[in-house]
């Protein structure tokens, strides 16, 4: 009994001990709560809430380029697109999940069997290899030991793991499906987070967008909208001038990412790459949203807020006609086809022609027209009016007497007797046949060469020249010559809005012969220059001695919508003056009047071409002799140029003209060339008056009827 008594005794004390280890347990237990909630909870709360905001902006729609009379010439084509825009942290194993999901609702292959091939193909080893790693992750870890990794970076040990995949593992079980999942894990690999990456935007069906549409929820990041493309309804015409826009594949390019980025651009934004789409980038890209994403700490959206509405960008309207500018372009054309047809002509290549007005600048039309290597097809290349600079021939004797004028060598009237000049050590100089007695008025309509001669031998400090001496000559008078040239844009560059324009080719003066090199130069034998800067040369003779900038943008305006039509004006873009020739206005009124003579004085050069014409221009012809190497040998070409303005005595219209590399001055097809180009001007704008006479007639019928009624 005593036994039982003192077991049962021992129980509860037992029961107690345990009762008392318990309650010590819920002590403490409530004694960290306490802590947790009390002394820390609004730590650990804030902790719990803790979020990140991060801004993201969104491209928008690419302004619109139209020509001086409103025809839209590049516009914006809408198309369906998939887009991917991750969160942060998203990890290469959950872009994978996504492309294969995404996978089952697109087609990344192109229809063509050949184009799909060469996708196929152009699938990289690397990818293959990180495809490999991430669908058998374990067996890729198992290709480094424990004690290899622990050597090494986590960089360091994938590289690794990816050169130890071996050929057959990452490429034998490979199927079509498999690749097309490669091809759609590539474009999400190029996101970057919270920025929206086209997947696929080139040929989506609608059934596609559909698909995809549906099936959003189980497509983390991807998104069904629409996308833009360039679209060019006078298709080739002036592409050379437009330039291209980046994809997004490009996106800004390598040289220039610094520049892009500190401006705000994404690295897979589409910029403009050349042309007036490069010029004009900062205009034509438009504002971008700005959305604010709220974001807890794991990375999950959690809100977003547009703090700045995207703006399209603004549109661009040309100074170009593009009615003109394809007359102008097909005079080239069949100039150059039948100029080259049967062997003809071996050596040209590129007709070249500008055409603005004098008193603005607008450049009405560019254009060049270039044959392809093997002579089969003739191509767009305007960019040559802005490039090639050529041998310009006599088209610059305007400027050659007025260097006389103000420097005093000659005077308004001075006679020289045409006949060849031979100083010591250079070439005979002579003019196209021996002219006689001539006056200042006399050497530009009949193109004396000798006259040009005569004023560069006295600029150069000879004034008393002797058949077969040498002469005095100051090396400084090609400096003065320039200075006077430069004043009409020739030499220098023209100040065009285009990012790349040749100020041509200046000839060195420290060269034997320098004196006789200085009288080919007074002719147009020696510096050369491009057809815009011999436009600009002729616009300053005919506007009254100002040399303006020539200009491709006419107005920028606010974007276009669908509801009211073309934008308002947000900027109109002035006549800019650059220079006003340092000479009295009289000394231009007579190289205005010889070059009207040029054009309608029995002699001139030009006469024969356009005596009947009724719209009175002026100007000069050109030809000039070049001379270059094929395979060793010389060979001798002719270079036929011309500038010209109508009507003379109020001038709207200028061109130049430049036809290099001619086997022989048979054609005159520079004159031929500028004769149509006048003609097609003069008669498109008779038929836009007539047009507009003929609607306001209308109009007022109308409006007659109803007042009837």
């Amino acid at each position: 009994m005593k036994k039982e008594k003192k077991k049962k005794a021992q129980l509860p004390f037992r029961l107690n001990i345990l009762f008392f280890v318990v309650f010590l347990l819920f002590a403490v237990l409530i004694l960290q709560l306490g802590v947790v909630q009390i002394l820390k909870g609004e730590e650990f709360q804030k902790e719990i809430e803790k979020t990140t905001q991060d801004i993201t902006k969104l491209p928008v729609p690419r302004g619109e380029i139209y020509d001086r009379n409103y025809n839209v010439i590049v516009k914006n084509k809408p198309m369906y697109a998939i887009t991917y825009t991750p969160q942060k942290g998203v990890q290469a194993k959950e872009r994978l999940e996504v492309a294969q999901k995404l996978s089952k609702y697109i087609n990344m292959f192109k229809p063509n069997k050949k184009d799909k091939k060469e996708q196929i193909e152009r699938i990289t080893d690397r990818e293959k290899k990180e495809y490999w790693y991430l669908l058998n992750e374990e067996e890729a870890l198992n290709k480094l030991t424990d004690e290899e990794a622990s050597e090494m970076k986590p960089a360091e040990q994938y590289r690794t793991i990816l050169e130890r995949i071996t050929e057959q593992e990452f490429n034998s079980n490979l199927t079509e499906d498999d690749y097309e999942i490669i091809l759609i894990k590539r474009e999400l690999d190029r996101a970057f987070a919270l920025t929206p990456q086209v997947v696929k935007s080139e040929n989506v069906t609608p059934e596609e967008y559909a698909r995809v549409a549906e099936h959003l929820a189980l497509l983390p990041g991807i998104n069904a909208t629409t996308d833009w493309v360039r679209e060019y309804p006078y298709e080739d015409t002036i592409q050379g001038l437009l330039g291209d826009v980046s994809t997004e594949k490009q996106g800004i390019p390598a040289e220039r990412v610094d520049y892009y980025l500190a401006k705000g651009y994404n690295r897979n934004d589409r910029v403009g790459q050349e042309g007036l789409e490069f010029q004009y980038e900062d205009i034509l890209r438009g504002r971008k949203e700005q959305v604010k994403y709220t974001m807890s700490k794991s990375g999950v959206i959690l809100n977003s807020e547009v703090v700045v509405p995207g703006e399209s960008g603004k549109d661009l309207i040309l100074t170009i006609d593009m009615e003109f500018q394809q007359m102008v372009d097909e005079i080239l054309r069949s100039e150059l086809e039948a100029a080259t047809r049967g062997g003809n002509n071996k050596y040209l290549r590129d007709m070249i022609a500008v055409a603005m007005d004098p008193n603005t600048g607008e450049l009405l039309a560019v254009s060049g027209q270039s044959l392809n290597k093997d002579k089969t097809k003739i191509i767009d290349a305007p960019y040559k009016a802005l490039h090639d600079a050529h041998i310009p021939g006599s088209t610059i004797k305007g400027a050659t007497v007025l260097a006389g004028y103000d420097s005093g060598v000659i005077s308004p009237g001075h006679r020289e007797f045409d006949t060849p000049i031979k100083i010591a050590g250079s070439p005979t100089v002579s003019s196209w046949k021996n002219l006689g007695m001539v006056n200042d008025i006399d050497a530009l309509r009949l193109s004396s060469n000798v006259y040009m001669a005569y004023i560069a031998m006295r600029m150069g400090g000879e004034y008393n020249y002797k058949p077969g001496k040498s002469v005095s000559f100051n090396r400084n008078a090609f400096y003065d010559m320039r200075y006077y040239f430069n004043q009409f844009g020739l030499g220098v560059k023209t100040g065009v809005d285009f990012p790349e324009e040749s100020p041509g080719y200046v000839g060195s003066i420290n060269v034997e012969g320098a004196a006789g090199l200085f009288q080919q130069f007074a002719f147009g034998q020696y510096d050369t220059y491009t057809a815009m800067q011999l436009a600009q040369y002729v616009s300053t003779i005919a506007n009254g001695g100002y040399r303006v900038q020539p200009q491709f943008v006419k107005e920028v305006r606010n974007p276009t919508s669908e509801e009211d039509g073309l934008g308002n004006i947000y900027r109109s873009m002035n006549t800019n003056i650059l220079n006003k020739i340092t000479m009295d206005d009289s000394l231009l009124n007579r190289v205005q009047e010889g070059f009207r003579q040029v054009f309608q004085a029995p002699g001139g050069t030009a006469y024969s071409y356009f005596r009947d014409v009724d719209y009175s221009p002026a100007g000069k012809t050109g030809t000039a002799q070049f001379k270059f190497f094929v395979d060793g040998n010389e060979i001798d070409t002719i270079n036929l140029t011309m500038v010209a303005y109508a009507p003379h005595d109020n001038p709207e219209i200028a061109i130049s003209v430049i036809v290099p590399q001619l086997d022989l001055d048979e054609t005159r097809i520079n004159s031929d060339i500028t004769k149509r180009i006048f003609d097609a001007y003069f008669e498109l704008k008779e038929k836009r008056a007539n047009n507009n006479t003929e609607q306001e007639n209308d109009e007022n019928e109308e409006e007659t009827e109803e007042e009837n009624e």
